[in-house]
């Protein structure tokens, strides 16, 4: 039995309701949206054996993945709108120890480490104005972003949903600007044909041909990461009954189609072949190259200003969501019980502080590449576990009221889960290393605290 029930864990206080609908589907879309716009489109085309109709039709599968993973999530955060999302759902659905091994590996590996990688990739893409700019600066300035991003923070959850909905508008301007121009400029038809080809153009059987879109969709789905966070935030949403689906289906909905629609822009300004040869040169930032062909040097610049804006939205959007995980584990009574303490704005100011410590020693550490695949291991761990739980959820809770039900019931709950699974399987396969250190390592670190506090409140009861 948890402690959660011994005391009143905020000392009267409750998080505040001002997030909208708007502004939840700018927290998604701003989460989502990032800098990988610019360049991701390349792993993906790469992959396809850049053949563009397949490389299109791999984006649209990344998005549907996504799209059935944020159907699931749904129906379990529209009957538990809870803060900590994922966290509490399997605490309930589950047991409380799995939502807190997953509580803490996002809390002490993933939440932080991404928080990092984007302050890094804040001042990194400026290096090409400013050659003199060393590794000392760039951490420097990715140290001081956190601070700044964490204190902001911590004035409210209504501030922070304001700049979610500002910098998602003001990234997606010159994105627009670009992508628009590129279809109404560009002068080459980007072959639509889904059929993936082999290296020498020849179509390849069904075997091959599963093989080379999984492949491909692995790289897309680095670009739709994050689309679950939403759900940190469900007790601060209005009617999140409603809302929390809501933002969840709209948001990766209109990622999906702006991706797939982006990525036809570039190819209707590149012909494939200058395409292969400008990756096989390792400059993959086709969407800098179309903006550079379109609008000469000013075209950099707006590329520049589009890439700052969505890396400050995105950094935005994860300091507020990822710092509610670790309330919820506080809140279920097996973690530091200062984590669990609301400002008077109604924030969670000392998760939000502790988090952004964290973040800072990864930004220090020497090599963030190393902690990609273990990041997006544990968030494919996480989204296993939910999407599976709805049918968990539904057996175990019979009588809960579901103010949404998941379009397509159990059939689109198997599926998602199979496709899940796969994608973890294949990370596996991929990165042995890194995640038997997610799976073990990280899982042993969180028992030590747990079983601590497990006993201790054994003792007090």
């Amino acid at each position: 039995m948890s402690s959660q029930n011994q005391n009143t864990p905020t000392e009267g206080r409750q998080f505040k309701k001002e997030i909208s609908v708007f502004g939840g589907v700018s927290i998604v879309a701003g989460i989502m949206i990032g800098s990988g716009i610019f360049y991701l489109g390349s792993y993906v085309l790469q992959r396809a054996n850049y053949n563009t109709g397949t490389a299109l039709l791999c984006w649209v599968i990344g998005g549907l993945i996504s799209l059935l993973g944020a159907l699931c999530i749904s129906e379990l955060g529209a009957s538990r709108p809870k803060a900590g999302g994922l966290t509490v759902y399997l605490n309930e659905v589950y047991h409380p120890i799995v939502g807190y091994m997953y509580g803490f590996s996002q809390w002490l590996i993933a939440s932080p480490g991404s928080i990092a990688a984007v302050a890094i990739a804040i001042p990194t893409a400026l290096i090409d104005f400013f050659p003199e700019m060393g590794n000392g600066q760039v951490k420097s300035i990715a140290i001081v972003l956190i601070i700044l991003f964490t204190l902001y923070n911590v004035l409210g959850v209504k501030e922070a949903a304001m700049m979610a909905n500002v910098t998602l508008i003001a990234k997606l301007l010159p994105m627009f600007i670009i992508l628009i121009a590129a279809i109404a400029v560009g002068s080459h038809m980007p072959d639509l044909n889904p059929v993936p080809t082999d290296a020498e153009g020849e179509t390849m059987g069904f075997g091959g041909s599963i093989s080379i879109v999984s492949f491909a969709v692995l790289s897309s789905l680095w670009a739709y990461e994050g689309w679950s966070n939403v759900a940190n935030i469900g007790e601060e949403m209005k009617n999140p009954k409603k809302s929390l689906p809501l933002a969840l289906i709209i948001g990766v909905g209109f990622v999906t189609v702006f991706y797939v629609v982006f990525n036809f822009a570039i190819y209707r300004v590149i012909p494939v072949e200058e395409a292969k040869a400008m990756i096989e040169s390792d400059n993959v930032y086709l969407g800098t190259e179309v903006a550079r062909r379109l609008f000469g040097s000013a075209g950099s610049i707006l590329v520049v200003v589009a890439m700052l804006i969505a890396m400050l939205g995105s950094l935005n959007g994860q300091v507020l969501a990822y710092s509610r995980i670790g309330y919820a584990m506080a809140e279920e009574g097996h973690f530091f019980r200062n984590q669990k303490k609301l400002s008077k704005r109604g924030v969670p100011a000392i998760s939000l502080i502790t988090q952004g410590v964290i973040s800072i020693i990864l930004v220090l550490l020497r090599n963030l590449d190393q902690l990609t695949t273990l990041v997006v291991f544990l968030g494919m761990i996480g989204s296993l576990l939910g999407v599976a739980g709805v049918l968990v959820n539904r057996i175990r809770f019979p009588e809960l009221e579901r103010p949404y039900k998941v379009w397509g019931g159990a059939v689109t709950v198997v599926i998602s889960t199979l496709i899940f699974a796969g994608l973890m399987v294949n990370n596996f396969i991929e990165d042995p290393v890194m995640s038997i250190l997610g799976l073990v390592i990280v899982p042993i670190i969180g028992a030590v605290i747990y079983i601590y506090y497990d006993r201790k409140n054994k003792k007090s009861q």
